[in-house]
């Protein structure tokens, strides 16, 4: 079993976030889940997702290997009871699935029922929803860097920083971090390789920056917060997750949010995270297609990859924003912005999908990276899935 494919089931309730890439590729904690479970098991990792996908994330075949449901946060009972799984056996929860040992040339959700169930009966978690990346967040950051930096030793902070909490920092090779405030006693600060942290910035754990991250001068950070690669922050941000590779460089607050890859904040964005009325907050689900509860009183922004957003932006409570929005103008715009939107509070038109993809080649020439036919090829999916919810006049 050197091989494992994650299989999505949850993939339209993780929407936005999922149009661009499969449930186990998101991040939250330090690591993607992906990351987690190849960490753990050691494997060779191929995906099940939706055909669109498929070709950026192909399956892993094999004559003997696991298929996990993508969602599945690993932790040591589950990673016993699969290593135990026989051939032809699938570990449930209930009527759940959470993994199975198959020897088949091809798996498909259908193949599920004829598996030999094997009940799991400790606790574990499944990421079903956007708002669990952020809820979950702390409790991820922890079990990640106990993981990662077990009998390592990091890099030594200079001592013209202030800090609490020594034990629980580890800093990559490479990373600056010069006249910070570090308080580690309330959760674990991880700082990546070749990140930097500016002068004047104040953290607080549980936090995590990844690979070449910035927080920049001044910012005041409160976990359990993540900042995903080649990212760069500043101003205030709560308890939110960036995937990697977007920026909120300026001044403004973020809380309770997860931001997708290639997102752009402008100066001074601002997100409500918190209801005038206290009310349970209610976001846009794409399975249900409609509002549904989140069970939270906390909710801010959900945003899908390659979305953007001009200077003095105000997003209301539990706002969700699709794939390549373009959204500026004073006011709060709709709390549903649908991918491909150009636009804000006084209205929005469609973001044509030649003048999207020119963006988007710009954004990654400026990180040395292609904008390839596999690129193109998704997003022009998304932009005819997503067809429907722009209907503007």
């Amino acid at each position: 079993m050197n091989k494992l494919n994650f299989l999505d089931f949850n993939h339209k309730n993780l929407l936005p976030l999922t149009y661009t890439r499969p449930v186990a590729e998101l991040r939250i904690g330090i690591l993607t889940i992906e990351e987690k479970w190849k960490q753990l098991l050691k494997s060779e990792i191929g995906y099940i997702t939706e055909a669109y996908l498929q070709k950026k994330y192909s399956f892993a075949p094999g004559e003997d290997y696991l298929v996990i449901n993508s969602g599945v946060l690993p932790n040591s009972n589950l990673i016993q009871a699969i290593k135990q799984l026989k051939k032809g056996e699938k570990l449930v929860n209930e009527s759940n699935f959470i993994a199975a040992r198959t020897t088949k040339k091809q798996f498909k959700k259908d193949d599920i029922e004829s598996f030999k169930p094997v009940e799991f009966s400790h606790p574990y978690r499944e990421v079903q929803f956007p708002w669990h990346i952020f809820s979950w967040n702390g409790e991820e950051i922890i079990k990640d860097f106990e993981m990662i930096t077990k009998g390592r030793e990091g890099a030594h902070l200079s001592e013209d920083n202030r800090i609490a909490g020594k034990e629980n920092i580890f800093v990559e090779p490479g990373a600056k971090v010069n006249f910070a405030t570090i308080n580690a006693d309330r959760g674990p600060v991880y700082i990546g390789k070749d990140a930097e942290i500016m002068e004047n910035s104040v953290i607080r754990g549980p936090f995590a920056m990844l690979e070449g991250a910035v927080v920049k001068m001044g910012a005041k950070i409160y976990g359990p917060t993540t900042i995903g690669p080649a990212s760069k922050v500043g101003g205030e941000i709560n308890n939110s997750v960036f995937q990697g590779h977007s920026n909120k460089a300026h001044d403004g607050f973020l809380g309770n949010s997860v931001i997708g890859a290639w997102c752009n904040l402008g100066a001074d964005t601002n997100n409500s995270n918190l209801k005038n009325n206290y009310a349970e907050v209610k976001i846009w689900n794409y399975d249900a297609e409609h509002f549904i509860k989140t069970g939270l009183q906390f909710c801010g922004l959900i945003m899908g990859d390659h979305s953007k957003c001009g200077i003095n932006t105000m997003f209301n409570t539990g706002t969700v924003v699709g794939v390549s929005a373009n959204i500026f103008g004073s006011g709060f715009p709709r709390n549903l912005i649908p991918s491909f939107s150009w636009g804000g509070p006084g209205g929005f038109t469609e973001f044509k999908l030649n003048k999207a993809l020119e963006v988007t080649q710009k954004v990654f020439e400026r990180r040395q990276k292609e904008l390839d036919q596999t690129e193109i090829d998704i997003l022009t999916h998304i932009y005819d899935e997503s067809a429907k919810y722009r209907k503007f006049n």
